[in-house]
This record gives C-alpha cells, structure tokens and sequence, in this order.
C-alpha cells in the first residue's frame, strides 16, 4: 500500500496548490466577495464573526491546547522568533493578534520598564483570557491590552519601533491590508516579525504531521474541549495558507524590506522578518 492510498484512506487533505493559495488574498477576495476560514466559504463580511465565534470557543483553554497539541514547542517558536528581532529597553512594541499574550510577555521583558508593550486584538474572550493568567503576571500587569481589527489599527503612523504579528495572519479576511497597516505604525526602519505555520520540508514528516493534524487534533479538540470542529479548522487554514517565498513578496508589497524567514522544526513554523523602508 503506497502513501497515496493511505491518504486516501484516511482521508488527509492535500496542500493546497498556488491558485488556491493566491485566492486567499485580498484581490480575489474583495473580487468574488468570498472567503474562507479553512475549507469552509464564507461571505466576505461573514468571516470576522466566524473566526471571532471560534476563538470565542476555546479562548478558555487556548493555551493549554496550544502546549498539548505542540507538546510545548509552540514557546521555543516564540522564543526564537522574539530573540531574533533584538529588542532593547525603551523601545515600543505592538503586538497585533496578541491573543493570550505569549509573544507580549517575551516582549515586555525584552525591553524593561522603560518600555511599552501593546497587545491588540480583535477578540476580548482571548485578551481576557490572558490577562488573567497567573504565570508571568507582573509582566502582564505592565502590558497595554487594546480591542481592535488588525485591517485598521487604531495608531497614529510611526507608532511604534517593533510590530510583530504570531500564528494569526492567516485567519484575517483581508491580509494584504492588515500587513499594510503593520507597516504603516511602524517608525521608518522599524522592525517586524510574522511568525506563521507552514509546510514542512521533507515529505516523510510531512505525511507524519498532516496524519496528526486531521486524525490525531480533532480528537483531542473534542476529548479536552468538545470542539471537534474548532481543531479540524486549524489545520484547514494552515493548508490554504501561502509558502514562505510566497508570503515573502506579499510583505514586500506592503512596505517592507530586507524580507527573510527562518524555518523551525523542518518549516512547521516560519518566522518572517524585516524592516520598514525609510
């Protein structure tokens, strides 16, 4: 039996190809006014409420998920991707798409009391989440959390020295505005990191991990959560998602330069980096 009749028989969805990838951006979406939160259409305007309505549903345990479904490599991502940006004291970071914080709490280390760190999101049942938690909450006392849509970030132009964006773009409606948007509170020569899930590179892994994604992650969605549905939708997107070099040219579009990206547990997770143009 080859792995394409297992895949058959399993029923794991294939990566999706470049077409199917392009027509998650903003061009083809405001064109056909459709989009998708995973395999499943949606209207245009009707996407915001339906991601809103899913982290409404596990915001709660979101965290523990994230570290039970990752078997905790989700903060060596993190970690890496936050080291890389070189953060100083004093300096001003937005964290867009904050959620529960994991990637402001790195940052408001990074950069002292003589910082600022703003975690922004559209959902207040994430934000909420964590600014309750008990680790690391002196750290969370000295975060600014605000409520907002990443398409229209509510600061002035050159806001801020470092905006970074983790595990969250592919789940905005309008992509290409939201990067320009990043682009557009950021000082000339500020810094940015998106870090995102992606294809890993060698095939073996792959089949490994698209068997864990669709068999192994609804399960224990439903067993933990009674959210199946919620953690088949995850590895949805992250299929529907663009390659590397493919969200590369998209940031360069939008602002940025010197655009490169590093690959984490065999491209798993890429984290994407750059500067602002002066």
């Amino acid at each position: 039996m080859n792995r394409k009749t297992v895949d058959m028989q399993l029923n794991t969805p294939k990566w999706s190809a470049a077409q199917q990838r392009k027509e998650q951006l903003d061009d083809h979406i405001s064109l056909k006014r459709q989009a998708q939160f995973g395999f499943e259409a949606l209207s245009e305007r009707e996407k915001a409420a339906r991601v809103r309505r899913h982290f409404n549903s596990v915001a709660h345990k979101y965290d523990m998920m994230n570290t039970v479904l990752s078997l905790g490599i989700h903060y060596l991502w993190k970690k890496i991707a936050v080291a890389g940006l070189g953060l100083k004291p004093g300096e001003a970071v937005l964290d867009v798409c904050g959620g529960t914080g994991d990637l402001s709490v790195m940052a408001r280390k990074a950069v002292g009391p003589s910082g600022k760190v703003v975690l922004y999101d559209i959902n207040w049942d994430m934000i909420h989440a964590g600014r309750i938690k008990p680790t690391n909450a002196g750290s969370r006392r000295g975060i600014l959390y605000v409520q907002g849509d990443a398409e229209r970030i509510s600061f002035p132009d050159g806001a801020f020295d470092v905006v970074m964006v983790g595990f969250a773009v592919r789940n905005i409606t309008h992509m290409k505005q939201a990067f320009r948007e990043m682009c557009r509170v950021l000082k000339p020569g500020g810094r940015f990191l998106c870090l995102e899930f992606s294809k890993p590179v060698w095939p073996w892994f792959r089949w490994l991990y698209d068997f864990y994604s669709f068999q192994i992650m609804p399960l224990l969605g439903d067993l933990v959560l009674g959210e199946r549905k919620a953690y088949t939708c995850l590895p949805e997107t992250i299929r529907l998602f663009l390659m590397p070099d493919e969200l590369t040219e998209v940031l360069t579009s939008a602002g940025f330069s010197g655009v490169t990206y590093e690959r984490m547990t065999n491209g798993i997770a890429v984290a994407h980096t750059g500067t602002k143009k002066r």
